[in-house]
């Protein structure tokens, strides 16, 4: 490669990166696999490297001496005490080896001790608490300066806002950064995009990005409803400076303060252990319930740190990573897969997504035949045609996507892609909304998207409706009987005889459930609505607040927001107030409610004063297994009947854990932190008040 060829290069690459940059940083929308873009970033710094003058003459900027910036508007900025950095990222064995080496002849020893940390996918985050009180959570920002998030942090469960002090730990520092990671957990990731499907909204890619997009949201209610989770191992600024000596000592002391630290953390020595370590990791993290793309190495001792310094030190005012530290990344599985067709889903909401049809071939232990293709910009951006060899990855290790085209095997028969003009499922013309990259069906009477809107409200965090599953919505819808939520309790029973012989009594449970659910409680008629953003959580909130179906959809904007952008119910921010004035504000969905209640259904309004005298009466309850007789689902209104309250997630302030069969983590959990485990017996002894 000629100086001049160079140089055109390392421009084009510069321009690159920092497209992708932006997307990732700032956007939490990365277009590209984290292997690809490292890739890139490493051509870049090694043409950098061997064409310095080409790299000058390219000009200032380069991304390879920064960090990235995720600050975007609408937050305050507030100063790191002590500079945020990012970590040296490699793939190969041979260049941990030199990583160590390196090291050795700093220090001087021929063998260094280091721990091993998993390296758990989320967003970057930095807490600072001063005499031990939280007082103020931030983003990495640009490595100075981040956003400050405290609003949204403090919704997090598990994080408490004051430290413990432990006489088995050290003393709680008078101030102090500790740094770490918001993730969401796999099961957590799918409850969401389930409520993405039930919208017909388009699914997240990965949990990742869905943590660090929530993290940014200005509604703090929204971000609550979403179930964030932090993990901190690292220590940025500490007053005093010598409360602990080795990375080791501070994962100890994290967990001795009372917060949510690794639950696996190694200490080894020398580079062989290391790599013994981060296979072994490799190994074990299929079971993790969060996503991790690979391994943490860092020497242990803090004043070989110090010694060791950081990149950029010395050279510029900013530091811009650790050459104590690294991170082992795991090479992501990739299969390559004939596309055989591309077909469309159409949504509740008439959200058109486009689903590819693979020749199906083996990934991460399962068998794949169909993964996402996003939506029409993505395909095109990507330029994937029926026929082609595309590359498929499990995209958070969770949902298939294809994430591009060998191009090497094209075949001259491929076309690029048309997307359809029209719903597939009614003709209807397509539209896209200004500012959405989504296509919709905009016909309220789409077959597919009543039986979707159906199958949501008579489901079991709707109202429950047993006996209209999927495949009798769609023998009503078909025969014309169900063309809006109310027509279910318009249906006759000797309609429902004509479905099939030997039909009756079938038919005469489900017209019996269909007539319970009029008094089913209110918030599940809420949540049955289908309004954007509105969970089950959110939906009890309202339930509690409005008493009524009608009062509801007569809210006001004020009536959830105050004049100074407060909060007015607890629960519900601006973003779902918006949501919940747009939605009653068309006139479809006032008469909805008007034929609701016009057809019998009475929804029982939750108690003002929740019961006092039960023993579960303000308990917090976690859920885990599967129990004997009672679904999840039965079990949380009961709890919730009885006073109490049910968290996904097990930490010291968890009065029981409610284990069943297969049992995971949880229940380890429960056990470590000496938690109360019950069965099903005792969890009903404790209802009847034994």
């Amino acid at each position: 490669m000629t100086p001049t060829e160079a140089q055109d290069r390392i421009s084009q690459l510069r321009a690159e990166v920092a497209r992708h940059d932006e997307l990732y940083y700032r956007h939490a929308t990365p277009e590209m696999p984290d292997y690809d873009y490292d890739r890139l970033k490493r051509e870049l710094a090694d043409l950098e490297r061997e064409f310095p003058a080409a790299a000058l003459a390219a000009g200032e900027g380069s991304p390879t001496q920064s960090i990235g910036d995720d600050r975007a508007q609408g937050f305050v900025r507030a100063r790191h005490l002590m500079a945020m950095t990012t970590l040296e990222n490699t793939y190969d064995e041979a260049e941990l080896r030199e990583f160590d080496d390196r090291l050795v002849k700093l220090i001087g020893r021929p063998a260094l001790d280091y721990t091993v940390e998993p390296k758990i996918d989320g967003a970057s985050i930095s807490l600072t608490y001063e005499e031990g009180r939280l007082v103020r959570a931030v983003t990495r920002g640009d490595g100075e300066e981040g956003d400050d998030v405290t609003v949204n942090v403090r919704t997090i469960r598990g994080l408490p806002h004051r430290l413990k002090a432990s006489p088995e730990g050290p003393p709680v520092p008078e101030r102090v950064e500790i740094r770490g990671e918001i993730f969401l957990r796999f099961d957590e990731f799918n409850r969401i995009n389930q409520e993405q499907d039930d919208l017909g909204a388009e699914r997240y890619a990965n949990p990742r990005n869905l943590a660090a997009g929530t993290l940014k949201q200005l509604d703090s209610a929204l971000v609550a409803e979403r179930r964030l989770e932090v993990v901190l191992y690292g220590l940025g600024y500490c007053q005093p400076s010598t409360v602990v000596s080795s990375q080791a000592a501070w994962h100890q002391a994290i967990k001795a303060w009372g917060l949510p630290g690794l639950e696996r953390v190694t200490r080894v020595t020398g580079v062989d252990a290391v790599l013994a370590e981060i296979r072994k990791l490799d190994t074990e993290r299929a079971a993790f319930p969060y996503a991790t793309d690979g391994a943490v190495v860092k020497l242990d001792d803090f004043g070989q740190q110090r010694e060791a310094g950081y990149r950029g030190e010395g050279e510029r005012a900013r530091k811009l990573s650790p050459r104590w530290a690294c991170a082992y990344k795991f090479a992501p599985e990739r299969a390559e897969a004939r596309l055989n067709q591309i077909t469309i889903q159409v949504g509740r909401t008439g959200v058109l997504t486009p689903v590819a049809e693979l020749e199906p071939v083996q990934l991460a232990g399962t068998t794949v035949a169909r993964a996402t293709l996003h939506n029409r910009d993505e395909i095109a951006r990507k330029d994937i045609r029926v026929g082609d060899y595309v590359w498929v990855e499990k995209a958070g290790e969770i949902i298939p996507a294809v994430i591009g085209v060998n191009l090497a095997r094209r075949a001259p028969e491929c076309v690029p892609y048309s997307f359809p003009t029209h719903c597939p499922a009614c003709g209807t013309p397509a539209e896209q909304r200004e500012g959405e990259v989504a296509w919709r069906c905009p016909n309220d009477d789409c077959p597919v998207q009543v039986r979707r809107r159906v199958q949501h409200f008579a489901a079991k965090s709707g109202v429950d409706i047993d006996g209209l599953g999927e495949a009798m919505v769609d023998s009503l819808v078909a025969k014309g009987w169900v063309h809006r939520v109310p027509d279910i309790y318009r249906l006759r029973r000797d309609d429902l005889l004509t479905l099939g012989k030997s039909v009756a009594k079938s038919m005469d449970k489900l017209l019996a459930a269909i007539e319970a659910s009029k008094r089913a409680e209110l918030w599940r008629f809420i949540h049955g609505l289908g309004i954007t953003h509105v969970g089950a959580a959110a939906a009890k909130d309202l339930a509690a607040h409005f008493g009524g179906l009608e009062r509801l959809a007569e809210a006001k904007f004020t009536d959830f927001i105050g004049e100074k952008g407060e909060s007015l119910i607890p629960g519900i921010g601006e973003t779902m107030a918006l949501a919940i004035v747009t939605f009653f504000n068309e006139p479809r969905h006032r008469a909805l409610v008007s034929d609701l209640l016009a057809v019998g259904v009475q929804p029982v309004a939750p108690e003002k004063n929740k019961p006092t005298g039960t023993a579960l009466a303000g308990k917090t309850v976690v859920l885990t297994g599967t129990l004997p007789t009672l679904t999840r689902e039965e079990a949380t209104a009961r709890i919730e009947a009885a006073g109490g309250k049910v968290s996904s997630s097990v930490s010291k302030k968890t009065s029981y854990v409610l284990a069943g069969a297969e049992a995971g983590s949880k229940l380890d959990k429960a056990r470590t932190l000496g938690v109360t485990v019950i069965d099903e017996a005792a969890f009903l002894a404790l209802l009847a008040g034994g």
